[in-house]
C-alpha cells in the first residue's frame, strides 16, 4: 500500500491540488535479481516523494507501458504507444473536469519515448504537462549519489535501479545482484534487435555497485531537482 495512494475524496477536496502526479511504470524483465515491477516501483517512489513535498494530487500508477525492446524475455508485457497516449489523454480529461488542469508524468521506464511527444504536444499553448525525471535530472542524481556508472552504460537493472530498491524495498532485491554485472555499452541496433541481442541475462549495467545509501541519495536529489519544474508549471 505504500506504493499507491490511500487518500480519500474528502482529503483531496481539502488539498485542492491543481497539479496531479502520475507514475508511469512498466511490467518487464529486470534480470534475475529485480522484479518485473521494478520500473513501476521506482516511478511510484519518486511520485510519492514529489506529492508529499510539493502538495500534489498523487494518482495510482500505469503499470503496463511500451516495453517492446524487452519482449522475448519471459514475463514482459507491453501495450502499444497509441494505447498509452489514449490512456493518458483520458486521465488528463477526467482530471480537468475536477479542475486539476496540470499533470506531472513520472516515467520509470526509459523505453517510453512516446511520453516526450505527449508532453510537447500538451504544452503548445500553455505549460500543462511535465515529464520527469529528465536525462539531466538522472545525471545529477547519479553524481549526488557518487555512482560509478553512467546512464548509458548502466542501462537496465544496474547500479541505479538496484540502489533505489535496496533503499526503499530491499525485500524485492535478490542476493544475486552482487554477481549480475553485464556490460554492453555498444548497442547500435537496439531499436531493431531489442535488448536480447546484447544480454542473455536481461541486465545491462553493474548492480554489484548498488547500495541503499546511493538509492536514498538519488531520490533526495530528484526531489530537489523537481523544484524547477513546479516553477514552470506555475508560470
Amino acid at each position: 500500500m505504500d506504493l499507491i495512494t490511500g487518500a480519500t475524496a474528502t482529503e483531496e477536496t481539502q488539498r485542492s491540488a491543481r497539479v496531479a502526479v502520475l507514475p508511469v511504470g512498466s511490467f518487464e524483465q529486470h534480470g534475475g535479481h529485480l522484479p518485473l515491477v521494478t520500473d513501476t516501483v521506482v516511478a511510484c517512489l519518486i511520485a510519492a516523494r514529489l506529492a508529499e513535498t510539493y502538495g500534489l494530487f498523487l494518482l495510482p500508477p500505469i503499470t503496463f507501458s511500451c516495453s517492446h525492446e524487452h519482449e522475448g524475455f519471459r514475463g514482459t508485457v507491453s501495450i502499444g504507444a497509441g494505447t498509452l497516449i489514449t490512456v493518458i489523454d483520458d486521465i488528463r480529461a477526467s482530471l480537468a473536469r475536477t479542475n486539476v488542469d496540470k499533470l506531472v508524468l513520472v516515467n520509470g521506464h526509459g523505453g517510453n519515448y512516446v511520453l516526450s511527444n505527449i508532453t510537447q504536444q500538451a504544452n503548445v499553448t500553455e505549460h500543462r504537462v511535465v515529464l520527469f525525471p529528465g536525462r539531466e535530472d538522472w545525471s545529477t542524481a547519479r553524481e549526488h549519489a557518487d555512482m560509478m556508472t553512467t546512464g548509458h552504460d548502466d542501462m537496465h537493472g544496474g547500479e541505479l535501479e538496484t540502489s533505489i530498491l535496496l533503499h526503499a524495498h530491499p525485500e524485492l532485491v535478490k542476493d544475486s545482484y552482487t554477481t549480475a554485472d553485464h556490460e554492453a555499452s555498444h548497442r547500435p541496433h537496439l531499436l531493431v534487435t531489442g535488448v536480447a541481442a546484447y544480454t542473455t541475462s536481461g541486465t545491462i549495467g553493474r548492480p554489484s555497485l548498488a547500495t541503499a545509501a546511493k538509492g536514498k541519495a538519488v531520490l533526495d536529489s530528484l526531489v530537489t531537482s523537481f523544484a524547477d519544474y513546479i516553477k514552470i508549471l506555475d508560470q
